[in-house]
């Protein structure tokens, strides 16, 4: 489970950003899930299984989840792709030149197995400045490896197979995606975390999770899920069956597919054969079936989210999603997340991470709140183009609060600042020129 991610000079984030999924004292009644911590069995972490983003268009919310899908990417191509002096991809903070040779930081706190891990790095252009992982068996960090430049610390435990992995890094290669690479038995772990973690679900995906739900359909366990989703939305599906592709066409997409997995790793390369589906609709003398094409651009989104929360759900995963509230109505992103604040719908404990503009999910008294008031982070565009992240926590709001309400109104910040003189001309204008 995640427990906390931090950063510093990466996309909009200037200065260092903190986001922690750790319940505080404000953790609403029920809501937090206790994960087993190995501290000499004496401890137990209460986390959160879901967190909203919410913010003025531009503020930086969608750039958060960047962050981690950016931090996802580095560690699984790092290694395997890339020359020994090749140029390390990272997007630092453009508006002030000095921020693009400044380095980015990436951290990141996790619960392995009842374990408590640590992993993070800093990077500039070229260069692994600093890397290191420990682990918290007994409530004391024990060290798995410290990096300082070309320096690599070992920790205790199969020193022999850390030192094999110092013979294949490279200077701009992370000393975790090596390890991988070689099987460490105590680094893999967090590598493979990585693999099936922080996917990120935007508009750029879409296809993609069309694609894995469709996959889902053709395992008969995946299947009944994925049509429980689809039935529960109340978008009229009766049924969803899947058909081959022709094999020439199936084999055009393979080699696109190909191509785009040397710069994306969640591009499948291996389903055969590829397959399409249609839905099935209720209809006066029973049920007619429709080719994606024709299906709401609504039900498209629902059909594309379907598959990865299935996905994360099974198997306790972290999930991403960019304007979770895009083309939906506010009762299904309301129910949406409620899946994963339930724990007989989320029993293996998967998270979700979220931005979006539905400040109904903040509620306007306690009993009407989807999320916590420790599940709610605010992001701000300040004057010189970064963006500041916050917790409402920070804010210190009252139990019995009507956040949504006291959101909107700006009480908390984190709202567009708009000039009504502004749109006033802009109204001007545009009639000014329809008139000639």
């Amino acid at each position: 489970m995640l427990l906390a991610f931090r950063a510093e000079n990466v996309r909009s984030f200037r200065d260092p950003l903190e986001f922690s999924l750790e319940a505080t004292a404000m953790a609403e009644e029920g809501v937090p899930r206790k994960v087993p911590w190995r501290e000499g069995g004496r401890h137990q972490l209460r986390v959160l299984p879901a967190a909203g983003i919410f913010g003025a268009n531009a503020s930086g919310k969608t750039n958060l989840l960047r962050v981690m899908d950016d931090m996802r990417r580095i560690v699984l191509t790092s290694f395997r792709s890339g020359a020994r002096s090749g140029r390390i991809v990272r997007r630092p903070f453009r508006l002030d030149p000095d921020f693009e040779e400044t380095p980015s930081r990436f951290e990141i706190d996790l619960v392995l197995n009842g374990i408590r891990y640590e992993y993070g790095f800093r990077l500039d252009n070229s260069h692994v400045i600093e890397e290191w992982a420990r682990r918290y068996p007994h409530g004391k960090a024990a060290t798995l490896f410290l990096r300082n430049g070309d320096e690599i610390g070992l920790g205790e435990k199969n020193r022999a197979k850390g030192r094999a992995v110092t013979e294949i890094l490279r200077p701009n290669a992370l000393f975790l995606s090596a390890a991988a690479a070689a099987n460490h038995p105590d680094l893999l772990p967090i590598y493979e975390w990585f693999e099936s973690n922080l996917m990120l679900c935007d508009a750029s995906t879409r296809e993609a999770r069309w694609a894995y739900t469709t996959h889902l359909l053709t395992h008969e366990d995946q299947r009944k899920q994925v049509l429980a989703m689809l039935h529960a939305a109340d978008l009229g599906i009766t049924d969803a069956h899947t058909r081959e592709l022709d094999p020439e066409m199936t084999e055009r997409i393979q080699r696109v597919m190909q191509v785009l997995r040397e710069d994306n790793p969640d591009v499948p390369v291996d389903v055969e054969p590829m397959v399409a589906v249609a839905l099935s609709h209720r209809g006066i003398s029973g049920d007619v079936e429709f080719d994606t094409p024709d299906e709401s651009l609504g039900t498209l989104i629902w059909l594309g989210l379907a598959g990865p929360v299935v996905n994360a759900l099974a198997g306790g995963e972290v999930l991403l999603a960019d304007e979770l509230e895009s083309s939906l109505h506010p009762t299904l992103v309301a129910q949406l997340v409620r899946i994963f604040q339930d724990p007989r719908s989320n029993p293996n404990g998967a998270q979700l991470i979220f931005n979006s503009h539905e400040a109904g999910l903040l509620g306007s008294s306690a009993g009407e709140r989807v999320l916590g008031r420790d599940q709610a982070w605010f992001t701000e565009k300040l004057h010189d183009g970064s963006t500041r992240l916050y917790s409402l926590t920070d804010l210190s709001p009252r139990k019995d609060e009507a956040i949504s309400r006291r959101y909107l109104a700006g009480r908390y910040g984190a709202t567009p600042i708009v000039s009504d003189a502004e749109f006033t001309e802009l109204a001007a204008l545009v009639a000014a020129s329809v008139r000639k």
